[in-house]
């Protein structure tokens, strides 16, 4: 099929071949999907008592766009409790890359939302002459019976992460600037960029939504951004008595390139509190399940000078821009 690149929405035959077919998972709730005149999603209510509701977009990323786009709307979802189910995708492309483009996104996202069992129900899809880049955003929707929330953390709550942080930063930074991490052989080039397919939280959420308070995926600010967003929220201390779990070629990229990895994108790691008394049995369970895991620190009582994180700036943006 020749490329197609007028700006605007895709006429209705494209639509039908080259975005609607690509539905993600089919799910028996939804009645009404993605489809041509098809204004909304119609989608039948189980029995859970909450809905769970995210939107993010992407914006830092290239490779791997759509992919990602699923991924920290469903970890937001999952942070909640929920169970992700039903995905609306927005993407406004450039016209000059054209359907190419739009394909391959919708392919991520396709494929990514089968692999987790959830349904694309909607969207928007058009080419446009005002943007350079493309402007990728998702909303996602899961049913929950849990409430974590930042104002449930306790006093002697503990803080645990999974896997390491920084993971989803280098990752970007290994495909899109390669030449920035030089100092990297072939072997560890390649072994940052596979943590792009470590980026889901869906397993470990679904094991500490029983024994958690609060969960929370630390996207743009790194862990110190999520840190401090649940410190001030909850009102309470911090204590961080534990080495943060730090992949040894994120150390070196850190020290070689020049960035604090405490303050780098971290979608893959989850952080959550928990109550002491459930702390053990949730690091077997993750253990059992081959997850990484550590307890870095505890919530303490409010105190005037605080040890934790100052601020929530990001690191990827400034490391992107590096010539």
């Amino acid at each position: 099929m020749p490329e197609y690149n007028t700006p605007g929405k895709l006429p209705p035959e494209i639509l039908k071949d080259d975005v609607l077919r690509y539905s993600g998972a089919l799910r028996p709730e939804v009645l009404i999907g993605p489809g041509l005149g098809e204004d909304a999603a119609l989608i039948r209510w189980g029995e859970a008592p909450y809905l769970v509701a995210a939107s993010d977009p992407v914006v830092g990323a290239t490779h791997g766009a759509g992919r990602l786009l699923v991924h920290i709307n469903a970890n937001d979802v999952a942070c909640k409790g929920g169970d992700p189910a039903w995905f609306v995708a927005t993407l406004i492309v450039p016209a000059e890359e054209g359907l190419t483009r739009v394909r391959r996104l919708m392919e991520e996202i396709h494929a990514t939302c089968r692999s987790l069992g959830i349904a694309v129900v909607g969207g928007h899809t058009e080419l446009t002459d005002r943007y350079d880049h493309p402007v990728l955003v998702g909303t996602m929707l899961g049913p929950s019976r849990h409430d974590l929330r930042a104002d449930k953390i306790r006093e002697g709550d503990l803080v645990l992460v999974t896997k390491h942080v920084g993971l989803e930063g280098m990752s970007i930074i290994a495909h899109d600037r390669p030449d920035l991490l030089s100092f990297l052989n072939e072997a560890e080039l390649n072994q940052v960029r596979s943590w792009q397919n470590d980026l889901s939280v869906l397993r470990e959420a679904r094991l500490l939504r029983d024994f958690a308070r609060y969960l929370h995926d630390p996207t743009e600010g790194g862990l110190a951004g999520g840190l401090l967003e649940a410190r001030h929220s909850c009102g309470l201390g911090l204590a961080l008595d534990r080495p943060i779990p730090l992949s040894p070629l994120t150390a070196r990229a850190s020290e070689k390139i020049g960035f604090d990895p405490l303050h780098l994108i971290s979608s893959g790691v989850l952080m959550a509190a928990l109550p002491p008394e459930g702390a053990e049995e949730a690091m077997r369970r993750l253990s059992e399940e081959g997850i990484d895991a550590s307890v870095i620190g505890r919530f303490t009582a409010p105190r005037e000078c605080e040890e934790g994180p100052a601020d929530a700036h990001e690191e990827l943006w400034r490391i992107l821009a590096l010539t």
